[in-house]
């Protein structure tokens, strides 16, 4: 039998399973010595775990402006702006690219139907070799 070095994915938690695990902390953490117990017994109840509960909990805090860090909106906002910016940094080495052959092009065209070249007999710029 084949051994896959592939990673457990996560089991995936409605965001009512995570906020009603997170209000169950909140509620209950009077009732327990620290805040880890309450988050070990919590998440032992519900079945998720306490790590998990704890992130949660964290991010719960920092949308509700109880703790300072960056919110889940403010985080999928940056996620969209380096994605942006990522999809533009590529469009402009393209456009780049584009201009300098065109330049090249250009600088050829001019070069063959420049007086330098008037005497000669090139009908076309592939034409002239000077």
């Amino acid at each position: 039998m084949e051994q896959t070095s592939q990673k457990k994915t996560a089991k995936p938690y409605s965001r009512e399973f995570r906020e009603g695990a997170v209000r169950l902390v909140v509620e209950h953490r009077d009732e327990y010595q620290s805040e880890a117990a309450a988050l070990t017994a919590i998440a032992g109840k519900s079945g998720c775990s306490p790590d998990s509960l704890w992130v949660w909990l964290r991010q719960a805090q920092r949308a509700g402006g109880e703790r300072p860090g960056q919110t889940t909106a403010e985080n999928v906002r940056i996620k969209e702006l380096e994605r942006e910016v990522r999809e533009l940094r590529q469009a402009n080495e393209i456009l780049k690219k584009a201009s300098a052959y065109f330049a090249m092009v250009r600088k050829a065209v001019r070069h063959c139907f420049s007086t330098a070249c008037s005497g000669s007999t090139a009908r076309f710029a592939n034409d002239c070799f000077h």
